[in-house]
């Protein structure tokens, strides 16, 4: 009864937030801004409106503004033309059905010759809550596992040189470091050993995630729809599936959260 009790009051929100997530793709940066220093892309507020609006509805999210602080200030600008900057600390409150919430609290900043700057730095403060709430990527962000620092000096083996090409190597000859008997001696338990990404999650792994459910209220099928997700059940997941799902829970937490739980 207790169990039933707790699982009832969990906030439907954060199963909300990561439908959300899970029904909004990549939103590219398909504008181009040119100025007196250079040109960028960027991502417009419209683009991330048409992207999130099918999703919040239907999952049920919507976002309330409130305005924390706004300084304006009137400048010139190199043409001796009036501007008027508007800096505003916004926060949004991303709510659901059942009145739980979540807060995102962002600066914007806009400036205009007329009386739009207000106006632009709330659809800048607003772009960007959504981003990080959501988590939307653009198409062509890099993988971070995909650079690799340059071993430091700390990190070599003893015994090893330093010189530029040589790193690894002592008179010509690789260093292993350790005997074959050694490693052989040394050699983690089959359950000390990480699982590759590509082997189906252990029983741990299943136990965490269905933890999660129940912290979160996130069934099997909002987690199977994922597109980073290939299986068919949560109990043939891969690794690397596990490690993505997880990265979606973690987000749903609170500061604080762990430990009023604990």
């Amino acid at each position: 009864m207790g169990n039933e009790q707790m699982e009832n009051t969990v906030p439907k929100i954060y199963a909300a937030i990561l439908g959300v997530m899970n029904e909004v793709g990549a939103v590219s940066k398909e504008k181009t801004c040119k100025s007196n220093f250079g040109s960028y892309k960027f991502r417009g507020i419209d683009d991330v409106m048409n992207a999130l609006h099918p999703a919040m509805v239907k999952n049920r999210v919507f976002a309330i503004p409130e305005i924390l602080e706004m300084t304006r200030e009137v400048k010139t600008s190199a043409k001796g033309t009036p501007m008027t900057s508007s800096i505003c600390k916004v926060r949004y409150d991303f709510f659901t059905d059942d009145g739980s919430k979540v807060s995102c609290t962002v600066i914007g900043e806009g400036m205009d010759t007329g009386d739009k700057a207000t106006n632009k730095a709330m659809s800048i403060a607003f772009k960007y809550a959504c981003f990080q709430t959501f988590c939307i990527p653009t198409e062509d962000m890099d993988d971070p596992d995909a650079e690799r620092p340059e071993e430091t000096a700390d990190q070599r083996k003893p015994g090893t040189e330093t010189k530029a090409g040589q790193k690894g190597k002592s008179n010509g000859v690789k260093q292993s470091g350790k005997s074959a008997d050694q490693k052989k001696a040394e050699k983690p338990s089959e359950e000390e050993t990480p699982a590759d990404g590509n082997q189906k999650i252990t029983a741990a792994m299943l136990a965490t995630i269905r933890a999660e459910q129940k912290r979160t209220k996130v069934e099997d099928k909002t987690i199977l729809g994922m597109r980073a997700i290939k299986a068919k059940k949560i109990e043939d997941m891969t690794v690397e599936e596990f490690k993505v799902v997880m990265h979606k829970f973690e987000l749903t937490r609170t500061p604080g959260q762990e430990e009023a739980n604990e």
